[in-house]
């Protein structure tokens, strides 16, 4: 049974897998373009961060930041190796927005590579329900970014 809770960042299996989900990022990201969380910053008050627990193992995080009063932007979403497609990103997602729901939120959107290695990434939030669009928020139209947004 997963179970999903708001916080955790201080587990030391946290910092972990989101040292790993960061320095992953920058590795395979060219310079300018990455656009992931650092743990600090997940810290900050605008997001609400997420962990899944399996029997005392962390399956995965994802975490919320709040653009305004209607718009939410997914972040740090990540899952071990191991339990890729077995339904804890799923399971993460739909959290994230009924939290966006419960929030007042209308809109969630996202921004992930745009390149082979975010292809599966583009898919599983495709297969949510997200779509393609222009950038948001702070961001700026890059070749490197593929930006999606889903209405609520």
């Amino acid at each position: 049974m997963l179970r999903i809770l708001q916080g955790g960042l201080d587990d030391p299996q946290v910092i972990a897998m989101l040292k790993y989900h960061f320095d992953t990022n920058m590795a395979i990201t060219p310079p300018g373009s990455a656009h992931v969380f650092d743990h600090s910053r997940l810290k900050a008050s605008d997001v609400y961060f997420f962990s899944a627990w399996q029997d005392g193992t962390l399956m995965g995080t994802s975490a919320l930041k709040t653009l305004g009063a209607q718009h939410g932007e997914v972040k740090s979403m990540h899952t071990l190796k191991t339990n890729r497609r077995s339904g804890v990103a799923s399971q993460l997602l739909q959290h994230i927005m009924a939290q966006a729901k419960s929030m007042g939120l209308k809109r969630l959107s996202l921004e992930t590579g745009s390149f082979e290695y975010f292809a599966p990434a583009r898919s599983f939030y495709a297969k949510h329900g997200f779509t393609e669009c222009a950038p948001f928020g702070d961001y700026r139209p890059d070749a490197n970014s593929t930006f999606m947004t889903l209405l609520l």
